[in-house]
């Protein structure tokens, strides 16, 4: 059994049945797969315990309210290793701090909700607060009368996976801006150690500029300037106003006259050069970026037609990621802006996620799509998830983390052609299924045969040329990659 995939089978019910069934002191069994579930894996253990679970009948299991069949709990707690060490500095309160600034701002963490339908009222971000985010973007505040529509949801999953990525036609806040900043003033008062940014977005230059004073009067940390929007009706809003560089800096100047803190703009993906507006929006004096906002796409689903129409509308969702941190990345890559402050959006469920925004050189990062769809209660596995890292990789700040990633990034033009790396096969591991060897020969280059005899790949090594296909596709990781090696050896 596979722990991942196993885990990556829970429900992840709210209340868990198992937990509350477990009658071992000290151990949790919904924490320990969510832990797994989250990629925690090295850290899932402190929720265990084998020697107490080696003996046990295992009423956690007997709980499970799996559709299908029960997770193998059991099975999980048996072969999950014992972290002692962690698990001592858990209890002792020892783990390294999150803590660090943005913009000038001290920040407990760098989870921050992002500016969407999870930020958007006061018990909201009060529940959130408790769980241990560091920080919140209200959602869109504006004096437009705001009217939703329903349905208003969609997703696309693959091979029985939802939520890959995540289409919404969320709109801006519903309440008035009277309503949504005395929200604002009370969650500061009530938090003061938390970071509370306004985002907001005007339809003149006069309502951009009582916004923003209306949000330094709440007590608001910080003006998120949305430019991003990718569904507002109107035109110059939202993704109209960061595509045009012009009006991105006059508005970001108009806004950041206009108050004492710190200023925050929100770019869109929906552009080939993002760094282009965040120039200018630094020319117009924001203080930090913001990106990405979502992707403008399309699905083709009846379920999410209103009334039988259909429109654009904004994408997120893990799939997302690998196209936000490549905007993040040209804009670190950019000389004007490799030292801007950057919150980086887009895809994040896990630590792993967000450490990779960090080392890309983000300062702190935003969640939306993750906590709609598990809860906030992911901010134990993001706080847990890094703080374990930080430990194994020696670090003691997340400032020595910030940009690490940086300097190995290169021009295609730059990248080593000399060498290669071959696939392993291990054929005790491998199950027989031939994926690697269908990929391959109809994907690929013709580099496997398969032996239909004993049901096993080998590699035709003067054929392969490193491109780890095989790898991706081998659904029991029996494909790993040997050493890198120089082609002439191949000749």
């Amino acid at each position: 059994m596979n722990l991942h995939d196993e885990a990556t089978r829970c429900l992840l019910c709210h209340d868990a049945p198992c937990t509350a069934a477990c009658c071992k002191p000290g151990i949790d069994p919904a924490r320990g797969i969510r832990a797994l579930r989250f990629e925690n894996e090295y850290c899932h253990g402190i929720f265990f315990n084998q020697e107490s679970c080696s003996d046990c009948p295992a009423p956690c299991q007997e709980a499970c309210i799996h559709h299908d069949f029960p997770i193998r709990i059991q099975e999980i707690a048996l072969r999950t290793p014992a972290q002692k060490d962690l698990q001592v500095k858990v209890a002792e309160k020892a783990l390294p701090s999150l803590a660090i600034e943005f913009c000038g701002i001290p920040c407990e963490n760098p989870f921050f909700l992002g500016s969407s339908v999870i930020a958007s009222s006061y018990d909201m971000i009060a529940k959130a607060f408790r769980m241990g985010w560091g920080g919140a973007v209200y959602k869109t505040i504006s004096f437009g009368e705001i009217q939703e529509v329903s349905p208003r949801f969609d997703q696309v999953g693959k091979e029985g996976t939802p939520f890959i990525g995540f289409r919404n036609m969320e709109q801006l806040s519903v309440n008035t801006p009277e309503e949504d900043f005395d929200i604002l003033s009370r969650l500061k008062k009530e938090f003061p150690t938390k970071v509370l940014i306004a985002s907001i977005m005007g339809r003149n230059e006069e309502e951009w500029v009582a916004l923003a004073k209306m949000a330094e009067t709440a007590g608001c940390d910080m003006v998120e300037c949305n430019y991003s929007c990718p569904h507002m009706a109107a035109k110059g809003r939202g993704s109209d106003i960061g595509q045009n560089p012009d009006l991105t800096e006059h508005l970001t100047a108009l806004v950041k006259r206009a108050v004492h803190i710190p200023v925050m703009a929100k770019m869109t993906p929906n552009i080939t050069h993002i760094e282009e507006p965040a120039i200018a929006a630094k020319n117009g004096g924001a203080d930090a970026i913001a990106a990405i906002n979502t992707i403008k796409s399309v699905t083709l689903k009846r379920r999410s037609e209103v009334s039988g129409m259909a429109t654009i509308s904004g994408y997120s969702g893990k799939a997302v990621k690998p196209i936000a941190q490549r905007f993040i990345l040209d804009m670190r890559k950019d000389s004007e802006l490799k030292d801007m402050p950057i919150s980086g959006i887009g895809g994040i469920e896990s630590w792993r996620d967000a450490l990779q925004y960090l080392v890309l050189g983000c300062t702190n990062v935003q969640v939306c799509t993750a906590v709609m769809q598990y809860g906030y209660r992911i901010i134990d596995d993001l706080i847990l998830g890094i703080q374990d890292w930080m430990i194994r990789k020696g670090y003691n700040s997340l400032d020595e983390v910030i940009g690490k990633a940086l300097p190995q990034f290169v021009s295609t033009d730059q990248m080593d052609r000399e060498t290669y790396v071959l696939p392993k096969f291990d054929h005790e591991k491998c199950i027989g299924c031939g994926r690697c060897y269908l990929s391959c020969y109809d994907g690929g280059h013709q580099a496997i045969r398969f032996d239909e005899a004993t049901r096993r790949p080998h590699l035709i090594g003067k054929q392969c040329v490193g491109c780890h296909l095989c790898l991706l596709v081998c659904p029991i990781e029996a494909v790993t990659a040997g050493k890198r090696i120089s082609k002439i050896s191949k000749q």
